[in-house]
């Protein structure tokens, strides 16, 4: 039995379903190595021996290292985007990103922390950045002019994101509910209420 692998593992899996579990679980070490507080200590080894996979089921699933970190940051950006689309208010939206990215300080430094050191990730914030602007655009319904919506949603994300990266670095030394209200604050008075 290769190292790492427990006995009975897969025992009751169906085997067409067994590559997308181990996805999911390469997918999970991933993210929290990537997430690290020491920052990113990702390699295939250190995936795989986190995960308890061979380096064969990684191989199986992704082509290389940058293949896999790619989709490690779109899994946790897919989330994060869920979670916004779920949202019925300004303050809710605040409140449930604090609670993703906060009370899960590892999937907030993937997000926001994550791309400054992972090269490949500048290529995968730049496809997802717009995901998020148009999600805010589209909340700003009393901005009625477009170009005025798209400037105002953009200006918004920067804000937010330098805001949510301090903040989860220790560089605000607010209680999070002042960073919420200010958050909520933003929004709404960048929407014009």
């Amino acid at each position: 039995m290769p190292s790492g692998q427990r006995r009975g593992r897969w025992s009751g899996v169906p085997l067409r379903e067994r590559p997308a579990l181990r996805r999911d679980e390469l997918l999970s070490a991933g993210i929290t190595l990537l997430g690290s507080p020491d920052g990113p200590g990702l390699t295939v080894r250190a995936v795989c021996r986190a995960a308890g996979l061979t380096e064969r089921y990684f191989y199986e699933s992704f082509t290389d290292r940058d293949e896999f970190v790619a989709a490690a940051y779109d899994e946790v950006c897919a989330t994060a985007m869920s979670t916004l689309m779920e949202s019925d208010s300004p303050r809710n939206a605040v409140e449930r990103f604090v609670a993703l990215m906060v009370d899960d300080p590892v999937r907030g430094r993937v997000l926001l922390l994550a791309p400054e050191a992972e090269p490949v990730l500048a290529r995968s914030g730049a496809r997802w950045m717009p995901n998020f602007i148009d999600l805010l655009q589209r909340k700003l319904t009393r901005i009625t002019d477009p170009t005025a919506q798209a400037m105002v949603a953009t200006g918004l994300i920067g804000a937010l994101t330098a805001l949510f990266t301090a903040y989860l670095d220790g560089r605000l030394p607010a209680t999070r509910e002042q960073f919420i209200d200010h958050c909520v604050e933003l929004l709404l008075s960048a929407a014009g209420r």
